[in-house]
């Protein structure tokens, strides 16, 4: 369980999470050392799975995202599809869905061609019958914040 210190910690963490040790103590009104225990059973329990920085997309050239949709022939071809994916890093995110196709895959390129690139490899992987590429315009939310909040 998580008490009501543990969310907020957690909270100030998602809002910025280069956030001192000693800040996030004192907003909790617990010592450094108190909130660092804290801190590390979080990260054993696998609460707290990682740190990361989000970059520019743009400072590094990247212009176009697209969302790909996948329709595998069947089940048998999870685990190659798993490890094409793990080893393409276009790809940022991709899950397993129900409804249109079996997977939705989060890509990040260049260009176009970079795109028709991506597009020729991922139509070339066992078991794939089908793609269905959306590309992204514009943003109006991207985040990794959770909504927690202490149970009553």
């Amino acid at each position: 369980m998580l008490d009501k210190i543990d969310i907020k910690i957690l909270n100030m963490l998602q809002e910025k999470g280069r956030t001192k040790r000693n800040v996030l103590a004192e907003a909790v009104g617990l010592s450094l050392p108190s909130l660092s225990e804290r801190l590390k059973k979080l990260e054993e329990r696998g609460v707290i799975e990682n740190y990361y920085a989000k970059l520019n997309k743009k400072v590094f050239g990247f212009d176009i995202m697209a969302f790909i949709t996948i329709e595998m022939d069947s089940s048998k071809n999870y685990a190659a599809l798993a490890n094409h994916v793990n080893k393409t890093p276009e790809i940022l995110e991709c899950y397993s869905v129900l409804g249109d196709g079996s997977h939705i895959m989060k890509a990040i390129v260049e260009d176009t061609e970079a795109l028709e690139k991506l597009l020729g490899k991922i139509q070339a992987w066992a078991g794939v019958q089908r793609t269905v590429t959306s590309f992204v315009l514009s943003g109006i939310k991207e985040t990794t914040k959770l909504n927690i909040k202490p149970k009553e």
